[in-house]
């Protein structure tokens, strides 16, 4: 099943996401074809990043859970909350 991942980062969090922003894009990268999409929401201005939008295919959200407890933004303590939900790629879903 796909989910989509919203996270949005702890008030003041820039620090904490630069200083795990390697790391995490080289964990995303790591999940193959698990991870469909991903990416920062950012500020009007898109220069201040600010949350995370992932799209993430798992056997469960008990799987999935797991999965994003590895990330190490997660690790780091960034996200102030962690929206996980259920969801169906109907428009402009990639051909299987």
């Amino acid at each position: 099943m796909l989910y989509a991942v919203i996270c949005s980062d702890k008030p003041d969090g820039h620090e904490l996401r630069a200083a795990n922003r390697a790391a995490h894009v080289e964990y995303l990268q790591s999940l193959g074809d698990a991870l469909k999409a991903g990416g920062p929401f950012t500020d009007e201005a898109g220069e201040k990043m600010n949350g995370s939008l992932l799209l993430l295919e798992a056997g469960s959200i008990t799987d999935l859970e797991a999965t994003l407890a590895r990330d190490p933004y997660a690790q780091a303590g960034l996200f102030a909350t962690v929206d996980i939900r259920p969801w169906k790629w109907t428009v402009k879903a990639p051909e299987v």
